[in-house]
């Protein structure tokens, strides 16, 4: 049987010590003046299980006080019939700007980050987003960029890339152009070396772990995908992972490979990975981790993917594999959907389509699961782009716990909270401080009404705030007043991974 190692249990003992220090302040200053305080909300932290009316003190950008007894504040927040809750956590987003930050903050997310590709010349780009984001922002490695930047004959269109990336102008369809003529390349010794050196310094420039989205570049050979889950499990560091195609046997691939590697695994959308095999890929992914295996996976709460029509994805057989034809897909600058002709055209010119491949029993079946996390997949922003950029956690307040009752309200925010900030403490440490009403924490809040938030987006009409989310807290400042963005307020934080210097 496959052991969990000891690096896999390591517990952060910071955050109790921390919640002390608060609670002893708290009683020794009852006449405490805070910041702001939440008055009369019904409050709920999925660690604890509370879930009560209750006064939230907020000071300076901590959580400082949750009290049935009336606090004082210099801003008094009238929240009754409200839910309090920790800020949602976004695990998987590609849009990088703020124009993709205000959909997902009136959404409810505090915190975005893109861990599925990961992003390039990734310490000029944490760079280039201080003190300009509306939330907390952070992203993995990006494989494919540090294998194209391990290749010398790309040496110029790297230089070009890094100038649109610290700019803010580069995105994931730009990074995608640009390095797709390397996935061709075999690497040879030298190659491979450099591009686990390149991931070893991205990590220090504050990466959260690897992003491996392999199924865009399905022609990698079995051993330069084990080098990287290997590196990954000496150094302990996070895989994310697109599997190779979307079946049941290349999400058996990553899960040997990464037990194998003795790397920890974290699986991206597993519903469009899995397809009509969700349930068996569920139960394997329970059996791994009831045998010690350190793995992971999300979904998001649609029936369609959606991605670059230019991608490998799309070569010969893709009907066969994820048993869809043309006319399941749209396109997104038109919202038209393909024939044969119209998927050759716009193949060629490139860009977003979406993709109608699943079915909603197949959703249901992944939002009921235990320890699935909620994660947007949220694209850059276009007019008609998947209404996931803008909808995913209020679709699952409003659809799959008030109306279709698949899970319950508190174990939607635990989902969309608690677990993917446990997930990523190991490598991020600080969001030990997330995805928790307690004493200590961030004040990073989302106040919705449970009664009334449902999304908004559609395929149909694109994209659109969603309804209900009330309030949003980043580190203790409003970003959300009344269901309206304040305006030139950027308290978004950057979230690092463990190895940064």
């Amino acid at each position: 049987m496959y052991k969990q190692s000891n690096k896999h249990m390591k517990k952060i003992i910071l955050f109790p010590a921390i919640i002390l220090c608060f609670c002893q302040a708290a009683l020794a200053q009852t006449n405490t003046m805070y910041d702001v305080v939440l008055v009369g909300g019904r409050v709920i932290d999925p660690e604890t299980k509370l879930d009560a009316i209750k006064n939230v003190g907020i000071l300076n950008n901590r959580i400082a006080q949750i009290s049935s007894e009336p606090l004082k504040g210099n801003e008094m927040i009238n929240v009754s019939g409200l839910v309090v809750a920790p800020g949602f956590i976004d695990m998987h987003v590609h849009g990088r700007s703020n124009t993709e930050q205000e959909y997902q903050l009136h959404d409810g997310v505090t915190t975005a980050l893109e861990l599925e590709w990961g992003i390039e010349h990734l310490g000029k780009w944490y760079a280039s987003r201080q003190g300009k984001a509306l939330i907390n922002y952070g992203a993995s490695v990006c494989w494919p960029f540090e294998r194209f930047l391990a290749l010398d004959k790309y040496k110029s269109d790297v230089n070009a890339l890094e100038q649109v990336t610290i700019k803010g102008e580069a995105g994931l369809r730009k990074l995608i152009e640009t390095i797709s003529p390397s996935y061709a390349d075999t690497l040879s010794e030298s190659e491979s070396n450099r591009v686990l050196v390149n991931i070893e310094t991205s990590l220090s420039d504050g990466g959260i772990g690897i992003g491996v989205p392999i199924g865009y570049l399905p022609k990698t050979k079995p051993g330069e995908m084990y080098s990287v889950y290997k590196l990954a499990g000496e150094l302990d560091a996070l895989i994310f992972s697109h599997v190779r195609e979307p079946n049941i046997i290349s999400i058996q691939e990553v899960i040997a490979v990464a037990i194998v590697a003795d790397a920890p695994l974290h699986i991206v959308h597993i519903n469009s990975m899995a397809l009509g095999n969700i349930q068996l890929a569920l139960d394997m992914i329970q059996a791994a981790k009831h045998k010690g295996f350190d793995i992971s996976t999300e979904l998001y709460p649609y029936t369609a993917g959606s991605t670059l029509l230019q991608s490998a994805l799309f070569n010969d057989g893709w009907q066969e594999k994820m048993n869809i034809s043309y006319g399941d897909l749209q396109w997104e600058s038109t919202g038209e959907r393909l024939t044969q002709k119209s998927f050759e055209a716009y193949r060629k010119t490139g860009g977003t389509v979406i993709l109608h491949s699943m079915k909603p029993e197949w959703i249901k079946t992944g939002i009921a699961a235990p320890g699935v996390m909620i994660a947007s997949d949220g694209m850059p922003y276009a007019k008609l782009a998947h209404p996931r950029t803008a909808g995913t956690f209020s679709r699952v307040l409003g659809k799959y716990v008030r109306e279709d009752k698949v899970i319950d309200l508190n174990t939607a925010i635990e989902k969309m909270t608690l677990l993917p900030a446990k997930r990523l403490e190991g490598i991020a440490p600080m969001m030990r401080f997330k995805g928790r009403i307690q004493v200590g924490a961030d004040a990073d809040i989302t106040i919705f009404n449970p009664d009334t938030v449902f999304d908004k987006a559609t395929f149909e009409k694109g994209l659109e705030f969603s309804a209900g989310i009330e309030y949003v807290m980043v580190n203790g400042k409003f970003v959300l007043k009344n269901g309206k963005t304040v305006n030139n307020v950027f308290p978004g934080q950057a979230v690092y991974g463990k190895f940064k210097k």
